[in-house]
């Protein structure tokens, strides 16, 4: 299975109010651009983009060409028709000439501003299809009076996909013992069942070797002529449209390099966007994380399989960042010491590495977000994926601070903390240290978590199956959260408090058992990896601890809240599960690592459910978050060279979708 790097665990998913001693001023910073059904979308700042060199600017301004450009390709990879659908009614929205505060008008445009966020027709996190609140009758006569060429030819298809619930209802299913393939509504495989597929990857596989490539990481797979066939993203394959233009960005973003090895870096994954061949993938990513000098720096391309529920084929996707050296130091503190962390792991010696090599980390500034990263955003990166090129080569491991920033400040005043904090000291203790144990929470997670342990020779890094990504989020938020008490933290001068751990202690358990219960409809499971992730080592300690009156589940005045008795036992309790999910994952054992996610991870307590959801209706506080992006405009001088980059922030939501429709849509016609 591949490494998985949005820390979803550190997202502040509770909205719970901090403050930081590191936040600058932003009091006349408008955070908020838009809100509607379950979303807020915010805005980010960009810190110190002004002091970049011209150079620096420049290649930063490609680069986000480039990310932009690709947008297309995840909106096709999440559904056949999300484009059409986009298309349709994107027309439909902006040809509109009729009374636009009617209902009908309304429930439209909250169903694009939603489409958009989900990057097709299904939600982003629970994967269920939106429900439009408009009527057929009125998108048909909307469309009716659209210009000819503006009228799609599937209009009854596209209808049928937009009203019918029972079709393609579910973008990624993970319900036990069902065809994962078929019952999942992506575009990633066509005409294939799972077994199909399972079967034609493991004929491939050769488990021997040491340099295994990813199989399926950048293939559509399909039924043709009776014949299972991978259809490749690449130039003259699939996505040739999209990757020609990111391919052309590349090139100009090449000519502003900082020095030759990011150059290198570059070509390389020219290279692999040419040919399609998962062997330049992996030395384009070797490469790539050996380049520690560039204080610019960018992923670009299919990475994580969220969206695959076989967990093989990667979502296209893009960040461009630069480095914040200020905050860095506390990144750099922890991956310097990275073989102490791993030397000191709770985990069986047989499966900790010998070696720890090449693990850098950073806290970065986000340029500019997109694919699978906009709107809504991780807060941490931990890349490459491939587990040999990670033992050999190492890994780079990013923290967004400017993202956790605009989270932190967007959630002030919410009124979080006195509905589901427990008491005042226990808010006092969020208030002085959740926001730096949050980020140092990401930081362990993202620089040694995913880059800990091994798997014993022969074991296939996909053993764990559909739930190899919940199982190795846990992993990483385990080994966060049992070295966040340690005193080495202390000693490396990142924590001045050896009490300020139980801060984020505190926020997991709530959100895990509690709070995240807010973005589950009643009557569902869990079913997105993140959120089974909490919820198994949250309901796990739970368990587990209550011969020792570990955590608590009191009532009082008629509420749920959380209590803490014996936060060093509880570190114990994550150091036990710990060394469990790392012997899961170093033997693949796919038994025991199912039994643990079916067991903690995915029921809910309905009783409980309703009354997080009752409790939370009294809030203003949006579930999910997302973002726009800044808008950079390049300054030419007569020759036609940039000499300046120029940074705006006011281009709002609805603004900057249509836009991004208009100008950065190669796969629509």
């Amino acid at each position: 299975m591949k490494m998985k790097y949005i820390a979803a665990a550190a997202i502040m998913a509770t909205a719970v109010s901090t403050q930081s001693a590191m936040a600058k001023d932003n009091s006349d910073f408008n955070y908020v651009v838009d809100r509607f059904a379950d979303i807020e979308v915010l805005r980010y700042k960009v810190p110190d983009f002004e002091k970049l060199t011209p150079r620096q600017k420049a290649l930063i301004y490609y680069l986000t060409e480039a990310a932009i450009t690709g947008r297309d390709i995840l909106w096709d990879q999440n559904g056949k028709y999300n484009l059409p659908i986009r298309q349709l009614i994107e027309n439909v929205y902006t040809n509109y000439s009729g009374n636009k505060e009617s209902r009908q008008y309304k429930a439209l445009e909250k169903y694009l501003k939603q489409i958009w966020f989900g990057n097709g027709i299904h939600h982003h996190y629970s994967m269920d299809k939106f429900v439009p609140e408009f009527d057929e009758t009125f998108l048909r006569y909307e469309v009716s009076k659209l210009p000819a060429d503006k009228q799609p030819a599937e209009l009854d298809m596209l209808c049928k996909v937009i009203f019918d619930p029972a079709v393609l209802a579910k973008r990624v299913n993970q319900a036990e013992g069902e065809d994962l393939i078929v019952t999942s509504a992506n575009n990633l495989y066509e005409g294939v069942t799972q077994k199909q597929v399972e079967d034609y990857y493991n004929a491939r596989k050769d488990t021997t070797v040491v340099n295994p490539i990813s199989y399926g990481l950048n293939t559509r797979v399909a039924m043709i002529d009776g014949k299972v066939t991978e259809q490749p993203y690449r130039i003259g394959g699939m996505y040739s449209d999209a990757i020609e233009r990111i391919v052309a960005n590349l090139k100009k973003a090449r000519e502003y390099a900082e020095n030759d090895k990011q150059a290198g870096v570059i070509d390389k994954l020219i290279e692999f966007y040419t040919t399609g061949d998962l062997a330049t993938f992996d030395d384009y990513s070797i490469q790539w994380v050996e380049d520690t000098d560039s204080q610019v720096d960018f992923i670009n391309g299919f990475i994580e399989s969220y969206g695959d529920p076989l967990g093989m084929t990667g979502a296209w996707e893009s960040i461009v960042n630069f480095k914040n050296v200020e905050a860095s130091h506390r990144t750099e503190a922890l991956s310097s010491n990275a073989k102490w962390f791993e030397d000191h792991s709770p985990v069986d010696p047989r499966f900790r590495k010998e070696e720890v090599k090449g693990v850098t980390a950073k806290v970065i500034t986000a340029a500019i977000l997109a694919g699978d990263a906009y709107p809504a955003t991780p807060i941490g990166i931990n890349l490459p994926n491939a587990n040999w090129i990670r033992a050999a080569h190492g890994s780079k491991s990013v923290t967004l601070e400017n993202i956790t920033q605009a989270y932190d400040e967007a959630s002030h005043g919410s009124g979080f903390n006195e509905e589901f904090v427990i008491d005042e000291p226990t808010r006092k203790l969020l208030d002085d240290y959740l926001f730096i144990t949050d980020n140092l929470h990401t930081d362990l997670h993202e620089c040694l978590g995913h880059g800990s342990g091994r798997l014993l020779p022969g074991v296939d890094p996909d053993a764990l199956k559909a739930h190899g990504s919940t199982l190795e989020e846990t992993r990483a938020d385990l080994f966060a959260l049992y070295y966040l008490a340690d005193p080495k933290l202390l000693e490396l001068g990142l924590l001045d408090n050896p009490d300020a751990y139980k801060a984020e202690y505190y926020k997991y358990i709530l959100n895990g058992m509690m709070t995240q219960l807010m973005r589950i409809e009643p009557g569902k499971d869990v079913e997105e990896a993140h959120m089974r992730n909490r919820k198994l080592i949250a309901e796990w300690a739970y368990e587990h601890g209550r011969k020792d009156n570990v955590i608590e589940m009191v009532d009082i005045n008629g509420k749920t809240f959380i209590k803490i008795n014996d936060y060093k036992r509880l570190r114990e309790l994550f150091g036990e599960l710990l060394g469990e999910i790392q012997r899961i994952k170093s033997e693949g054992d796919y038994e025991a690592g199912r039994d643990l996610v079916e067991k903690y991870a995915v029921k809910v307590d309905q009783k409980l459910h309703k009354e997080v959801l009752d409790r939370y209706a009294h809030l203003s506080i949006a579930p999910y978050k997302g973002f726009v992006n800044p808008v950079y405009t390049p300054v030419f001088d007569a020759d036609g060279n940039i000499t300046d980059v120029t940074i705006d922030y006011t281009e709002t939501y609805i603004p900057q979708m249509l836009r991004y429709s208009r100008d950065y849509s190669p796969l629509t016609k």
